[in-house]
């Protein structure tokens, strides 16, 4: 499996090309980067540039973006209003699809394969309105505008009414939304459902991951290991998607530790527990 990770960890810093070379130096063969404007800056060409260099010269997979949640510097949790494409507000609605369009337009200087896209917001309640019209309707404009520059939407199961695994299936069932897949968030999946139940719904979409654990009481970010998820029968599940995904760390700033180290000890520990179920 593809060993990746997102820039997430590193959220609260600028990003820059002396951080990626230290993804690259232990191991990361594929970098998802947040894009939160005091992170990465999507609207400043100059970062875009710099970005864009390192990843045409690193041989390192720029796998993929995770959509902006706020115009905050960090992420939705510094006090910015978040961004909702299943907004009922049509003005908020708007606002949000065209600050996502911004940090979509960084493909046409620098290619990247998905777009990590998140529906409504943290415990978000379900509408119909909310989610036949409002979402759907975003979604179609979203996939439209990526499509040409070679980007495809993933949609990332949150824990919300809005983005159960059942209802982002049926989403993109009802409204024929083929070229859209899922981005199967493993931590977020425990938290709610189950990984194996949540798995078994979204696995023919599966097209990346977010690697985490959790202990159930909130969304952590932690570690595989440093929480109560089962890693051996996880990786069973990923191992048997009928597309097998990039194994992407999403981790927090508080739970990193000494990522080099931590990232070799747990892509080690994970790779290992798939091997061994194949050799079954």
């Amino acid at each position: 499996m593809l060993k990746a990770i997102s820039t997430y960890v590193h959220v609260k810093e600028r990003l820059h090309p002396g951080m990626l070379d230290g993804y690259a130096r232990m191991g990361a063969q594929a970098i998802e980067v947040f894009a939160a404007r005091g992170h990465f800056d999507y609207t400043d060409r100059q970062h875009v540039r710099e970005i864009g260099q390192w990843f045409k010269t690193s041989g390192v997979e720029f796998h993929s973006m995770h959509s902006p949640m706020s115009t905050g510097e960090s992420s939705r949790r510094d006090g910015a209003p978040p961004l909702n494409i299943a907004s009922l507000d049509k003005k908020s609605r708007i606002d949000a699809m065209d600050e996502i369009k911004r940090a979509i337009e960084v493909a046409e200087q620098v290619p990247f394969r998905f777009l990590i896209q998140h529906i409504g917001t943290s415990a978000e309640s379900f509408s119909e309105h909310k989610f036949f019209d409002a979402a759907t309707s975003s979604i179609e404009h979203l996939q439209a505008f990526a499509k040409p520059l070679g980007v495809r939407l993933l949609l990332e199961n949150i824990p919300n009414e809005l983005s159960t695994p059942e209802r982002l299936l049926e989403l993109v069932q009802k409204a024929h939304f083929d070229d859209i897949g899922f981005c199967f968030d493993i931590g977020h999946a425990h938290m709610e459902q189950g990984v194996e139940d949540a798995f078994n719904v979204m696995k023919d979409r599966i097209r990346s991951t977010h690697i985490h654990d959790n202990k159930k009481d909130r969304d952590a970010h932690l570690w595989p290991g440093d929480g109560n998820i089962d890693w051996n029968a996880a990786m069973r599940f990923l191992r048997s998607a009928p597309l097998v995904p990039a194994l992407l760390f999403e981790i927090e700033t508080e739970a990193a530790g000494d990522l080099p180290k931590k990232f070799d000890e747990v892509t080690r520990k994970l790779e290992g527990a798939g091997e061994r179920r194949a050799q079954q």
